[in-house]
């Protein structure tokens, strides 16, 4: 199966359309989540319409937006309506038809550029741009077929779909040349990628905004605690020495550099032993492990993303208090009385039905003085 790429850079510029979307304006939202759920949220408090386009009516961003157009991402007739309604386009998840976003700016700033998009929902093409920026990364080898030697990596190691899947899914962990071989039969002999187990003392991630003009805000830089797979918590600020929180951010705003992105980008990374920065995924959007900001900054990361996508100057994305964010996993937003009575929890439901295993339905943030 073919890849997008290479991507030893890419090409500056791409989105040649400065214009600003004035309060009042109308925001294209593609994909009907949590995170657009938020962003909506975000933008309607500094005058905005949002737009969402999904498959399901009942989606958590739906219930929030303006308006909606509900039907098939890559329907024709979807695409042309949704884009000739609103100012800008923007997306709130990865696995999205690149080719959608191509008809879509034909009539509206596509922030960020959907070149962004192609790159970061192929995992192959994502590791290909990161050792083109020389950034450290788990060793990795594309996976067309099952002859590929374990030795590539090294082993234990980690198959995963090059392209879909997230929370852990659509991965396996393989120690045997066998194993790698019968996972990826069951995978249906689909594009993959093979990424080696490194050792690593905390996951954290880094997360800047970056404006039309090339401005960069950074928020603090976190550490990440998954279970399964998923997200579980996050704390803010990662414990850290100094110089390697600045080294985080610095390698984000590269990153979003050399993408030319408008938007937010999330920079997940692994910290190795000496505190090495290994960069694991990036995503392109508003990232679960920013959640916090809603609470603990002055301005969040969803309002960042609307200011960024709208053409507004940055807000300050400093840390007004400590936090440590829980996703509220399935039958876990069941406690939600206990969790108002707290003094200092922040509860954010998603206004999902169904409450089924690892599923997101909200999270709820515990704020600390700053130390």
């Amino acid at each position: 199966m073919s890849r997008p790429g290479p991507w030893p850079n890419i090409p500056t510029s791409m989105d040649d359309d400065r214009r600003v979307v004035p309060p009042g304006g109308v925001i294209g939202i593609v994909g009907g989540g949590q995170l657009g759920r938020m962003a909506a949220l975000a933008a309607a408090a500094l005058g905005y319409r949002c737009h969402v386009f999904c498959p399901a009516e009942e989606s958590p961003a739906v219930e929030v937006a303006h308006a909606a157009t509900i039907g098939a991402y890559d329907d024709a007739g979807c695409i042309e309506a949704f884009a000739s309604a609103v100012d800008v386009v923007t997306f709130e998840f990865e696995n999205l038809p690149v080719a959608s976003f191509r008809h879509m700016a034909r009539h509206a700033p596509v922030r960020p550029h959907w070149h962004c998009l192609e790159m970061t929902q192929h995992r192959v093409s994502e590791k290909d741009f990161l050792a083109g920026q020389g950034c450290a990364t788990a060793p990795y080898a594309a996976l067309p077929g099952p002859g590929e030697r374990l030795a590539t990596t090294g082993s234990p190691a980690i198959l995963k779909t090059a392209r879909m899947g997230y929370d852990g899914k659509g991965q396996v962990r393989v120690t045997r040349q066998q194993d790698l071989e019968d996972a990826w039969v069951a995978m249906g002999g689909r594009d993959a990628i093979l990424e080696g187990v490194v050792d690593f003392t905390m996951e954290v991630s880094s997360i800047v905004a970056r404006d039309n003009h090339g401005a960069i805000r950074a928020f603090d830089v976190v550490q990440n605690t998954h279970r399964d797979g998923i997200l579980a918590e996050t704390r803010a600020p990662a414990p850290l020495p100094g110089d390697v929180a600045d080294a985080a951010i610095a390698i984000a705003g590269r990153l979003a550099e050399a993408l030319d992105l408008v938007g937010l980008l999330a920079v997940e990374m692994f910290v190795a032993p000496g505190n090495r920065l290994l960069v694991n995924e990036l995503a392109a959007r508003p990232h679960n492990s920013g959640h916090w900001t809603i609470d603990a900054c002055r301005t969040s990361q969803f309002e960042q993303f609307i200011r960024a996508v709208a053409g507004l100057p940055l807000g300050d994305p400093s840390r007004h208090s400590d936090a440590v964010m829980t996703n509220l996993l399935g039958d876990d937003a069941s406690s939600w009385r206990d969790i108002l009575a707290e003094g200092d929890a922040k509860l954010h439901l998603y206004g999902k039905t169904r409450a089924l295993p690892g599923r997101k339905m909200g999270h709820v943030t515990r704020l600390f003085p700053l130390e």
